[in-house]
């Protein structure tokens, strides 16, 4: 075979081997398991790679990125979890970013339930009866946490801090809610979106408690081009579709 003979099957192999497939891992509150699952999907469906997504709360996903889990991307649904990664040297600098935000919603079992007013002197100890009001963990959940800050401007926590049955994440205290163990529940606008078997019944002031923000940041463990690219996808028009479908407000 001549030189040029050689060289042309040399490159014709090189060009026919498929560039390997590469996996991008991703921690990211547990209230953004449908938008997110969908933006993966459409990320895999382009390029070949795989997203490997965990759920949980943002809490949860915060410390165990501190303590060595191997992930690429943090989402989290408060600023003071991605404030503590950051501050911990796990996050790339200049690429955290305010990715969305969202809004705290009552929201009842099934489709019949009556619409409240929620604000100042709202009765709802009266609402829940002998009923639980199923919520995140209040003291670390950001779900929790933004609907105890509400509660407590309302005047009203007081009143039903007995009644609150806590979950390990919102999903979780949506999933309550859904089932009947709990007639009412505070989760956020994109959870209720995710699950026909609940109804919104009010939405919390907006000024009755922090800004619902959700921040993203690549990680010092991200170490390709694909865990870039993923984080780049999440701020295009399309990943912008998916986000509001959910529910979701683009912040960026």
């Amino acid at each position: 075979m001549t030189r040029r003979l050689l060289l042309a099957s040399a490159l014709a192999a090189t060009f026919a081997t498929p560039a390997l497939a590469e996996e991008v891992v991703v921690f990211a509150a547990a209230s953004l398991k449908n938008a997110l699952d969908a933006v993966a999907a459409d990320f895999q469906a382009e390029t070949g790679d795989t997203v490997t997504i965990s759920y949980a709360g943002s809490n949860q996903l915060a410390k165990q990125i501190m303590e060595g889990a191997p992930a690429d991307i943090y989402i989290s649904a408060a600023v003071n979890w991605m404030d503590e990664v950051e501050k911990a040297g796990m996050v790339v600098p200049d690429t955290r970013e305010d990715l969305l935000g969202n809004t705290l919603v009552l929201i009842a079992h099934g489709k019949d339930a009556q619409p409240v007013e929620i604000g100042a002197g709202f009765d709802l100890k009266s609402l829940l009866g002998d009923g639980k009001l199923s919520m995140a963990m209040v003291d670390a959940v950001p779900a929790g946490q933004y609907g105890k800050e509400s509660l407590e401007k309302l005047g009203i926590w007081s009143a039903v801090e007995g009644s609150v049955a806590q979950s390990e994440n919102v999903r979780a205290a949506l999933t309550l809610v859904s089932t009947g163990e709990a007639p009412y529940g505070i989760v956020y606008a994109s959870d209720a979106v995710a699950d026909e078997n609940v109804t919104v019944v009010g939405t919390f002031p907006n000024d009755t408690h922090k800004p619902i923000t959700y921040p993203a940041a690549l990680l010092t463990g991200a170490a390709d081009a694909a865990d870039k690219a993923f984080f780049e996808s999440l701020s295009t028009d399309a990943a912008g579709v998916r986000f509001t479908e959910q529910g979701f407000a683009l912040l960026n």
